[in-house]
């Protein structure tokens, strides 16, 4: 007699509560919070900024995807002694400020969003709104604001107000735009970050910048195809980058009928090309595996010849389809985003694909030292389920060596970004560190900021700073240690 199959895990989520999560928040705060559970680690101490989509709509009409949400930085400074100061601001983009004065979207949203007035109102209007919402780069003079397809929006890292678009000092000239994943070399502290140009045949440029974001140098290849990347993975001498095998029809978008990532086809009959850029500036080396979409790089490091990436990635284009919105999505039928270790030899050419996990996560963060080395920890936002698809739900923490997990789930209520990994002063485990994450609590109707110790993560929060309001799910963070003049 056969075994009865498995039965899927019970469901501990609640569609109405999700998605009171994107709830825009409308107001702009800066006070002192003191509502606190728990007891903040004393050598905590400098600021969580984050980005993210904080108006999810205009004059009465909803976006079609958060990511066309207007950007707004909020800043969680950790002082020390118990206390923590909340500010939020709007970046002033050009397209914000116009659109707060009309009262309505003035520009098509990428993921799907449109102006008011129906396909011939949209129709050949292709201007790209800079929304400036996914993430954040620090420097002592200023603060940018990145969205991936234009250029970043400076702000007052003290203030958060916005001092205004930034071509970095002309490096960014014409139209050339900077990427939102920047990654930094763990020996120099140089940021590195890439802009593309997509179209048949599309062209990445590699830049390297200095503490002050100053371009100290920038490189050119062109690779065949369409060119849809948000991420890359950084070692010492290379840049590694997934080119997704996806094409893109403009027609639909071009004649105003859907916006532009609504036109991307997934073709599950061609690899995904992994680029190797030499930092340096060499001749590119192409290598495939399987077809297979990808967002976010965990880490990546080469031992002699044989490279390894730890990714998180979709079997397929998680695209919702023409006509639906987020909030009627069901994202159990969405490719669900799992843990992958794709290894490369680059003598040979020979590629292979392992699935490191089952369970759906996203959004990794690891000890910066790590970077670019072989590594033990990765930290993810995680699913509540063990399998199947879902929102996110709570934090693992992953040893890629042995393939043990702690987890902690804060379903049946609580839904969850990125965590933010910060590590202890003069710690030298690589897992010493705190772990911050927003949870959107539906029991209490606001957000928090929960810190976990990072070696501790399955006893759950040390801490929750608790918000007196909702902030949307947001996208990337970084933390700015007070020692940082």
């Amino acid at each position: 007699m056969a075994a009865p199959a498995p039965q899927p895990a019970p469901r501990r989520w609640n569609r109405d509560d999700w998605l009171r999560g994107y709830t825009s928040l409308t107001e702009e705060h800066d006070e002192w919070l003191s509502a606190i559970s728990g007891e903040l680690p004393p050598e905590l101490r400098g600021t969580l900024y984050r980005n993210g989509p904080g108006l999810l709509e205009r004059g009465g009409q909803p976006v079609q995807h958060p990511f066309d949400g207007d950007g707004m930085v909020c800043a969680f400074d950790f002082t020390g002694d118990g206390r923590v100061r909340f500010r939020n601001r709007y970046v002033r983009t050009a397209g914000f400020v116009a659109e707060e004065k009309a009262g309505r979207f003035l520009q098509r949203g990428v993921f799907g969003t449109q102006k008011p007035g129906g396909w011939l109102a949209n129709a050949f209007d292709l201007r790209p709104k800079n929304i400036a919402n996914t993430n954040l780069a620090y420097s002592p003079g200023k603060l940018l604001a990145l969205w991936e397809g234009g250029k970043p929006y400076a702000l007052d890292p003290q203030t958060l107000e916005t001092i205004g678009e930034d071509d970095l000092a002309g490096a960014l000239a014409g139209n050339a735009n900077f990427a939102a994943h920047p990654r930094y070399d763990r020996r120099t502290g140089r940021m590195v970050n890439f802009g593309i140009q997509p179209g048949l045949s599309s062209t990445i440029t590699l830049y390297e910048l200095g503490a002050d974001f100053t371009v100290l140098s920038q490189h050119r290849w062109e690779t065949p195809g369409f060119a849809f990347i948000h991420d890359f993975a950084l070692t010492d001498d290379y840049a590694i980058f997934f080119q997704n095998p996806v094409t893109v029809n403009p027609f639909p978008y071009w004649f105003g009928f859907r916006g532009a990532a609504e036109c991307l086809i997934f073709q599950s009959d061609r690899p995904t090309r992994v680029l190797v850029l030499p930092r340096n500036g060499g001749r590119m080396r192409v290598y495939e595996t399987d077809a297979c979409f990808v967002f976010h790089h965990v880490n990546a490091h080469l031992t002699g010849d044989r490279l390894t990436v730890d990714a998180i990635a979709y079997e397929t284009f998680p695209a919702l389809k023409p006509g639906t919105t987020y909030r009627n999505v069901e994202i159990e039928t969405i490719a669900a985003s799992q843990l992958f270790r794709f290894t490369v030899n680059l003598t040979t050419g020979e590629t292979h694909r392992e699935r490191l996990m089952e369970r759906a996560v996203e959004f990794p963060s690891l000890h910066p030292a790590r970077v670019g080395l072989p590594y033990r920890w990765a930290f993810m936002a995680m699913a509540d389920a063990p399998t199947g698809n879902a929102p996110l739900q709570g934090v693992l923490a992953y040893d890629v060596q042995t393939g043990a997990a702690q987890t902690y789930s804060f379903a049946p209520k609580g839904y969850v970004g990125e965590p933010v990994f910060v590590p202890k002063p003069g710690a030298t485990e690589e897992n010493s560190g705190y772990l911050l994450q927003m949870v959107f609590d539906a029991e209490r109707g606001a957000s928090d900021v929960a810190v976990f110790d990072a070696q501790q993560v399955a006893r759950g929060p040390v801490a929750r700073v608790h918000l007196p309001v909702t902030v949307p799910y947001g996208l990337h963070g970084i933390f700015v240690p007070a020692t940082t003049p």
